[in-house]
């Protein structure tokens, strides 16, 4: 088989493929740095609880009116700030953290949406809700996803400095400015919106993959907030591109595959890494080498 059969032509001859790419690559763009400053705050199991959070609202949408974009994205969306405002203000009125509440929120969370779907749809939706359909994007849902990408990077433009000192020391910056609290909403919003376009194109199980396995991976590779943002959107967009062509040779579920590749990517940072990597601490150092 020749390189241009390997990796062109799929993208070439088929229209459906371009749009995944299309669809892959807005949503790398959008969520590799959402993904660092999660990482950052450490709030990457969050995302995950979020990621599930959005799938009650989705099922109300999908009751109301089946698989419509429309009323599936505003179900989402209200259920994903929902569950964001709520297990906040639960870890604040009660002793819980809210990491646990979210938990809590999360297991509810995923369980009324797998039974509201249950209610009225086939196993075939509830695997389209669960994880997605990155090959059957029609145009509405790739306006959805490249819009969300362009809001996320044009709100990361004009708020990098507060959010990146809001998850530093987030103290620091309500004690020398009124946008601490604004900032974090902001942030959060970025979250529901990202998890809702991804929830689109890889579904509600996988959705924060391409969020949080790029910016775990870069880690390994980068020190510098710059680079670790880069780093992080490259490997999301190559993940999407790698696990399209995966999925299309192999005949494999595409958004599982585009999730296994970002973790292989990671895996291997893990292994070869130059910032932390297990092989490089493994190597012999020169006497009073650091």
């Amino acid at each position: 088989m020749s390189p241009y059969d390997l990796f062109i032509a799929p993208f070439a001859e088929f229209d459906f493929m371009r749009r995944a790419l299309v669809g892959v690559i807005a949503l790398g763009l959008g969520a590799g740095p959402i993904g660092v400053l999660m990482m950052l705050r450490r709030m990457s199991l969050a995302g995950d609880a979020m990621a599930h959070a959005i799938l009650p609202g989705a099922a109300v949408g999908f009751l109301a009116a089946g698989l419509n974009l429309f009323a599936m994205t505003i179900g989402g969306l209200v259920a994903g700030f929902a569950v964001a405002i709520g297990a906040g203000a639960v870890a604040r009125a009660t002793q819980m953290k809210e990491d646990a509440a979210l938990a809590a929120f999360y297991l509810v969370s995923l369980a009324l949406g797998v039974m509201l779907v249950s209610l009225r749809g086939s196993n075939v939706d509830l695997l389209h809700v669960l994880f997605g359909t990155v090959l059957a994007l029609d145009d509405p849902t790739l306006l959805l996803i490249v819009g969300v990408s362009t809001v996320s990077m044009l709100t990361l433009a004009v708020l990098w400095r507060p959010m990146v000192v809001e998850c530093v020391d987030p103290g620091f910056l309500r004690s020398v400015s009124r946008a601490g609290t604004p900032t974090h909403l902001v942030f959060l919003a970025l979250v529901v919106l990202n998890l809702v376009g991804g929830f689109h194109a890889l579904g509600t199980l996988l959705a924060v993959g391409l969020m949080m396995l790029p910016a775990a991976t870069a880690r390994f590779w980068a020190s510098d907030l710059t680079a670790l943002v880069l780093t992080a959107v490259l490997v999301a967009c190559g993940s999407g591109v790698i696990g399209l062509l995966v999925s299309y040779h192999l005949g494999v579920p595409s958004g599982p595959a585009i999730i296994l590749v970002a973790g292989g990517a990671y895996v291997l940072s893990v292994l070869v890494g130059p910032i932390g990597g297990i092989l490089l601490r493994l190597m012999p150092r020169r006497h009073l080498e650091a």
